[in-house]
């Protein structure tokens, strides 16, 4: 089958030297691109992380240091990736609270403003989790009947979340072909900055998620404590985070 589109979806997977979306890098990124008109194409690039590939990461994704020494950094290849995605949605394997606030964080870096705010983002894992409660490999086999080979490879991985989203469309009538509608779905929480810090509350208002000021909105919060918006920019939170926090301050400061 097809997706349904009215504009292009880059699935995509990232292989990192961890899991903190702050301080860890890209070692390498694959994108699966998917046109309305049905084509389709797959980009692949191995990433100099510039920092050291822990053991334990390399024994996950099988990159060590050698393997990425001679290759681009982020920076360096961060134009041509941009260009790839401007026009599309995202969409990932538990990419929402890991591949896309990372990307963010390595865009940011290297001087590009991504922004989410004209994009849908399609979690597969969301998904799957709200339908079988499983892993990625046993995605695979469950609609795909199929055993994940080089799972941990950003090719395979992503591959395979391509294949089990159109196969979780086909096998449950109550998900439509839409990306709007996968976007909603597999979304479990409306938040602002896909880190989490920041979310939306039932009347739509950005509230912290976090510390003392957890369940208030942004808006009282700056006005009640204004050092508390210099306190975040200082600490270690991602870059999209305290992007996404300025603007909500300009915002404000602006209706004043």
């Amino acid at each position: 089958m097809q997706l349904n589109l009215v504009r292009p979806i880059c699935i995509f997977d990232l292989e990192t030297t961890g899991v903190n979306v702050t301080n860890d890098r890209i070692v390498e990124i694959c994108i699966h691109k998917v046109n309305p008109s049905g084509e389709e194409d797959t980009y692949t690039w191995r990433v100099n992380p510039t920092i050291p590939i822990p053991t334990g990461s390399s024994l996950v994704h099988g990159i060590y240091d050698h393997d990425i020494a001679n290759e681009p950094t982020f920076q360096e290849i961060a134009p041509e990736i941009h260009q790839l995605i401007s026009d599309s949605d995202l969409a990932g394997f538990n990419s929402n609270k890991f591949d896309i606030p990372l990307l963010a964080e390595e865009f940011l870096r290297a001087g590009i403003d991504f922004d989410m705010s004209n994009r849908r983002a399609v979690d597969v894992q969301n998904i799957f989790h709200r339908m079988e409660q499983r892993t990625l490999s046993a995605a695979f086999k469950f609609y795909c009947n199929q055993n994940l080979e080089n799972a941990h490879s950003a090719e395979a991985d992503v591959l395979a979340t391509y294949e089990i989203l159109k196969a979780q469309i086909q096998r449950y009538d109550e998900l439509e072909n839409d990306m709007n509608f996968l976007a909603d779905f597999s979304n479990r929480q409306k938040v602002a900055d896909f880190a989490g810090f920041i979310a939306f509350n039932e009347s739509e208002e950005e509230v912290f998620t976090f510390g003392k000021y957890r369940g208030r909105t942004v808006k009282a919060v700056l006005n009640e404590n204004p050092g508390y918006y210099s306190w975040i920019q200082n600490a270690d939170f991602p870059l999209y985070t305290k992007k996404v926090l300025t603007a909500i301050r300009l915002r404000e400061f602006n209706k004043g």
